[in-house]
C-alpha cells in the first residue's frame, strides 16, 4: 500500500499532465460589400467574436456606440475580437459607415 503523500503527489501529477481545454472558437462575422455579415448574432456569454474586414480596399471599425467602445481602423485582412460575458443586446456600427449596423445579441 503506498503512504497517502505518495498517492497525494501522484493525483497531482495526473490533473498537471491533463492538457488544457480546448479554446473557444470565435463566432466570424465578415466585412464585405459594406456590411456585416450576418448583420445579427445570437451567441451565449462568454462567447468571442470576430470581426474581419474582406473588404479589398477600404478601412472599416466596430463601434458600440452606447458604450463608447471602438476598436481601431482594421486594414483589409485585419480582425478584432470581443469577448460578451453579459446578456443583453450589443448593436454597432461601422465608425466611419454609420450605415452598416449589426446587433450582437448575447442570451443563456
Amino acid at each position: 500500500m503506498l503512504p497517502r503523500a505518495l498517492l497525494a503527489a501522484a493525483a497531482l501529477a495526473l490533473v498537471s499532465a491533463a492538457p488544457p481545454a480546448a479554446a473557444q472558437a470565435a463566432v466570424e462575422v465578415k466585412i464585405e460589400k459594406n456590411a456585416f455579415v450576418p448583420e445579427r448574432i445570437a451567441v451565449k456569454p462568454g462567447a468571442i467574436v470576430r470581426w474581419t474586414n474582406a473588404e479589398r480596399r477600404t478601412t472599416h471599425s466596430i463601434l458600440f456606440p452606447a458604450e463608447g467602445l471602438e476598436s481601431e481602423r482594421l486594414l483589409p485582412g485585419e480582425s478584432w475580437e470581443r469577448r460578451f460575458d453579459r446578456p443583453g443586446v450589443h448593436p454597432y456600427t461601422c465608425g466611419p459607415h454609420p450605415e452598416m449596423k449589426g446587433v450582437v445579441v448575447v442570451a443563456e
